[in-house]
Parts: structure tokens; sequence; C-alpha cells
């Protein structure tokens, strides 16, 4: 039976709210907002009730309860379904009991809970569940009470907790709680044995800090003992013969009638648990655990990776860079080439640009990634880092398929000079390109898929239909840009081949190079391709942890290695490069004799038009025009007079 009890308050209304009639009790004062209850001591002395409701209520202003005072022991506060309360004042609760007391205040209006709103209270359990409009606790909400012992935040709009006031909490719930991206300073938590979370990346922060912490020996029992080692056993048990007490020496064997203690009395290896002053901390508990796409670790997994992807978006940045301003400084006349070059370097661009994001944070949170990862991969940086992987990614293999359909086209209509490709058709093909690119790129951050499944801000969501569909069109996309450029290098060197054509030496010299480079880069995307397709159709042949050597190895290595082998390593980029340093005045010799070769060239091309037939002389204007490629230029052979 429970002892008396001084207060039941059972509000509030005369008149029905939500179905249910109240009554306003005797020792308090009712108006249609409010409640205010004095002298709960004398007038309910005889009680012997140990709850306290006030549910489902119109009240907007907090109920006044400074004035109810209970002996009881186990004292329940209940204050819940009232929408209309906005807030828990300040010392909401001082002098209502002196004894431990549980607090279910859920599923009200609640938007925030004040400085000192627990000044003064003893908290067993405090439940604040299903309060959907709360997002601010106090700092000092819980300075001057004691506990809570368990908190209970699940189904709120929270964004962090207060870190200050949650030391004695053994037990957090924060189920459904979305906005609770961020954990409090994980010492404020130093009682906690059991948690559930909504993420399982705070499960990991949570575990990795409780294995790690100072002192796995409770503090409250160790009493300042210094023999609480690993020495010391842990159960009677670990004690062995040699550890007992023994009488050596020449005064044992002087005794008459001598026997030991153990001889005496028997076994004296007698137990106390909680005479044990050297117990140990039980292990934390946490759910969710750690799933395959969150697995507990840094962003970059691996050490080594950590080197690589400093070392491969560096090169991607600064060599695409350099493409773009060499190419777009350049005074020669811009070609169908160079105008999709410099779309193939602005594509690499935005991947070395997604590389140093994801570097840069990798580093920013190095052996304490777990407690950053809610805050990174739902926040606007990962959002944008994977917007610029997928839009790079298939811009670049966009345009390379566009490379080898124009070179096919070239080569292949090389006498017909009036069918080659112009700038403004050029120019439409990579606007349909962009279009593409980026509503692929834009569709995860609009609810197809999503950045924020794994670490490294990719679309690896397929929980859908709709999502496993984007992810598989997207990976077939690459596909068939594989296939384009297969079929296209099929037919030019099928054309190359033929001898009874002139002026197909430079041409297949250029389709074989471009052969090399293009088939080399789609050589690099078929594993990533083979597992990302498997895993599509939930057939996962390779963990997350794995594939982030693939990501970082294989899928961006040709974002650092095309504008070394398409632009910089070529003789007309080189030539581009020392006329735009001239112009600073540094490698004025080296521009005069690119600036020479190029006269020469032309002079002996005109030369060879001029006195050519018609049907000859429009070969050689092919392979001047072909020259401009940055891959490879045709050099004409000087005769000697």
């Amino acid at each position: 039976m429970l002892r008396s009890l001084l207060l039941l308050v059972s509000p509030l209304l005369m008149s029905f709210y939500g179905g249910v009639c109240f009554v306003c009790p005797e020792i308090c004062r009712c108006s249609q907002k409010s409640i205010t209850c004095n002298s709960a001591t004398e007038s309910l002395k005889s009680r012997t009730h140990s709850r306290l409701s006030i549910s489902n209520t119109g009240i907007s202003v907090f109920p006044d309860l400074t004035s109810i005072f209970s002996l009881e022991s186990d004292f329940i506060l209940y204050i819940c379904d009232n929408l209309n309360l906005r807030s828990v004042p300040t010392n909401a609760f001082i002098g209502m009991t002196s004894e431990f007391i549980t607090m279910n205040l859920f599923n009200n209006g609640f938007q925030e809970i004040e400085s000192h709103a627990f000044n003064g209270t003893k908290i067993d359990k405090l439940v604040l569940k299903n309060n959907k409009y709360l997002r601010v606790i106090h700092e000092d909400a819980f300075k001057g009470a004691f506990g809570p012992t368990m908190l209970d935040v699940s189904s709120t709009a929270l964004e962090t907790l207060p870190s200050r006031g949650l030391e004695s909490v053994l037990m957090l719930v924060a189920r459904s709680a979305f906005a609770l991206k961020r954990l409090p300073p994980l010492n404020t938590l130093k009682s906690l044995r059991e948690a559930q979370l909504t993420y399982p990346s705070h499960c990991c922060a949570l575990l990795s800090w409780d294995s790690n912490r100072e002192g796995s020996v409770i503090p409250a029992l160790r009493n300042g003992s210094s023999n609480c080692g690993d020495s010391s056993p842990a159960n009677p048990s670990d004690v062995t013969s040699g550890d007992s007490l023994t009488l050596d020496g020449p005064l044992a064997s002087d005794i008459v009638g001598f026997t030991s203690a153990e001889d005496t009395f028997g076994s004296m290896d007698f137990y106390y648990p909680e005479l044990d002053l050297c117990q140990r901390r039980p292990a934390l508990q946490c759910s969710p655990e750690a799933d395959a796409f969150n697995p507990c670790e840094d962003i970059a997994g691996f050490g080594f990776l950590r080197v690589a992807i400093w070392f491969i978006n560096v090169l991607a940045i600064v060599g695409n860079l350099t493409v773009l301003l060499v190419l777009f400084t350049s005074r020669c006349k811009l070609t169908v080439p160079k105008f999709l070059m410099c779309h193939l370097a602005f594509a690499d661009l935005c991947i070395g640009v997604y590389l140093l994001m994801i570097a840069t944070v990798d580093l920013m949170t190095r052996g304490h990634y777990s407690q950053h990862a809610i805050e990174w991969q739902t926040g606007v940086g990962c959002g944008i880092a994977g917007f610029l992987s997928v839009f790079g990614g298939e811009l670049s293999v966009y345009t390379l398929s566009t490379i080898t359909v124009e070179r096919w086209h070239t080569i292949t209509h090389a006498l017909r000079l009036e069918r080659r490709l112009g700038l403004r058709h050029a120019s439409s093909i990579m606007v349909v390109g962009w279009v593409v690119c980026l509503g692929m790129a834009l569709l995860p951050l609009m609810g197809v898929s999503s950045y924020n499944k794994v670490s490294m801000c990719l679309p690896m969501d397929i929980e859908t239909p709709l999502s496993q569909a984007y992810v598989i069109l997207l990976l077939l996309f690459n596909v068939g840009a594989f296939l384009v450029i297969c079929g296209c290098y099929v037919c030019i060197y099928t054309a190359v081949r033929n001898p009874e054509f002139p002026g197909r030496a430079a041409d297949a010299k250029i389709a074989k190079r471009m052969a090399v480079l293009i088939f080399t880069d789609f050589l690099c995307m078929a594993p990533i391709s083979f597992f990302a397709i498997s895993a599509a159709f939930k057939v996962p042949l390779i963990t997350v942890t794995n594939s982030k050597i693939l990501l970082v190895l294989f899928y961006p290595i040709n974002s650092c290695a095309n504008p070394f082998l398409y632009a910089i390593f070529t003789r007309a980029f080189r030539k581009d490069a020392y006329i735009l340093l001239s112009s600073m005045g540094c490698c004025e010799s080296k521009a005069n004799l690119y600036r020479m070769k190029t006269y020469c060239s032309e002079n002996i091309n005109r030369s060879k038009s001029s006195s050519g037939s018609n049907g000859n002389s429009k070969a050689p204007r092919a392979v001047v025009w072909m020259s401009s490629f940055p891959h490879v230029t045709p050099r004409p052979r000087m005769q000697r007079v």
C-alpha cells in the first residue's frame, strides 16, 4: 500500500475538451487558461494517492505547482496532451517533493525548457517524448536538480542536449529524434550505461568513448585504493594456492600440533561483491548498431587512402586549372577539339573539388568522425560534394564520348570538310550534355536516392524502387558511353586501315593514341561499374570500407590523369603555354621557336594545297585541321632542295 500522499489534481475546465470532462479540485483555482493550487498539504493530508495528472487540457500557462508538497517516495507527475503549453518556466517544480519524482511531460506543445526549470527536484525519470515542437533545453535547465537517471527525448525537434546536468543519466532514449545530429560533450554522460538512439554513428561515438575513457573501475567504489589494477583478481576463483597465507621458517616447526587455518576451518575463499573495491564498470549498451553503409571508422578508412586522396585531388585541381587557364588565354583560334577539352577539364575539376572537400572533412574529423558523421552527411556540404561528384563524373564521361564521336566523324569524312562538326553543333551537343548531367546530379537532392547514405556522399541509397532505378540508370549511362566509344573506335580502325584513301596516316596515329587513352580511362572505371551494378541489384560483393579503395584510387584517377594525357603532355598545349608565358616576359625563346614552326607548317601546307588537284588538295587541309587537336600534331615533311 502507498503511504499517505497529500495531493491528487485532475484538471480542468468545467466543459468537455477532447472528449473528457474536467473538474477543478477544491484546493485549486482554475481558469480557462491556467491552474493554480495552494495549501495542498493541509487540504489533502488524509489522501493516499501518489499521482498528479494534468492532461488533455486547453491551458496555455504552465500550472503553478510550487505550493504542492508530497511525502511519497514514488511520486509520479503527468503533464501531457496539453498542446497550448509552450514552455516549462524557471522553478516550475520546486518544492513539490523531497523524494525522487517521475515526470511524464510528453505530447505537449513545448518549444523550450527554460533555465533552472527543474531546480529543487530529484528526478528519477524524465520523459519528454513526442513533444514535436521542443527545440531547446537550456544549458542550465537541470541546474539545482539531482538527476535525471533516465531521460527520454524521442520524437522531439531537439538539435542538441545541454552540456550540463546530465552527469547522472544512466539511460538515454532518443529514438526518432532526427534533428538531434550532435551529441553533447561525452564527458557529461559519465554515468551512461544504456542508450537507444536514432543514428548508428552516435553509437559508434559512444562505444568508442566508453572503451577508451579513463578508468574502467567505478570511482565511487574504488575509495582511493591503489591496488585496483589488472593484477587484482576479479573473483576468488582467480586466487592461486600460492596466494594463501602460510607460516614459513623455524617457528612453524616448533609449534606443537600446528595445523593450518584451512585444515581447521576449511576453505576461506569468501566473496562479497558489495565489498569489492575494484568493481568494473559494465559495458555500455547502445542501439542501433553500425550498419554496412556506416561502419565505425573515419571517412578515408585506411591510412594510405588518406595520403592518396590528397595527392590525387591536388593533381586534379592543379592540372585542370592549368588546362583551363591556357586554353582560355590562348590567342589561337578556338577549334572544336579545344572547346571539348575545356568541358572535359571543367568536369574533371569538379571531381578534384569533390575530393578536396572529402579530404578536408576527413582531416578535421580524424579519430572522431562518428561524433560529426550525421552533421556532415545530412548537411549542405555533403550535398554539394555529392552533386559535384555525380555532375563532374557524368559530364566527364559524356565529354569523352563526344570527343570520340567527333574524332570518328572527322576521320570518316576527312575529304568532305563541309560536313565536319562546327562550334555551333558542338555547343548544342554540350548544352544537351549539361542538362542531362545536371538533372542526374540534382535528383538525389530532390529525394530520388540520397547523398547522405554514406560518408563519401555518393548516391548509394537503393531502399525504394525509384532510388534503385535511378542508381541503375546512372550506371547504365556509363556503360552505354563505354559501348559508344568502343563502337566509334571499331569504325575508326576499319576506316584508317583502307590504303585507298589519302592522308590517313596522321589520322590513324591520332586515333590509336586516343584509343589507348580512352580505353585506359574506362578500364579504370570497370571495377567500379561491376561492383556498383551488383550492389544496385542488392547483391553487394564488396563492403563499403573496401569500396573506398575503388572510389579513391580508381574513380577519380581519370580526373587526375586526363589533363596531363590529353593536354599538358602534348605539343600543341606546350606551344600555347609558352606563348602565354612569353606575354609575361618568360620563355620568349621557346615561344619564338614554336611560332616559327607554326609559320613554316602553315606555308608548306598552303603551297601543297595550291599546287595539288581538287581531290588531293582537301586531304592535307583535313590533316592540318586535325593537327589542332591537342593530342598529336602531325609533322609536315620538308623536302630538301
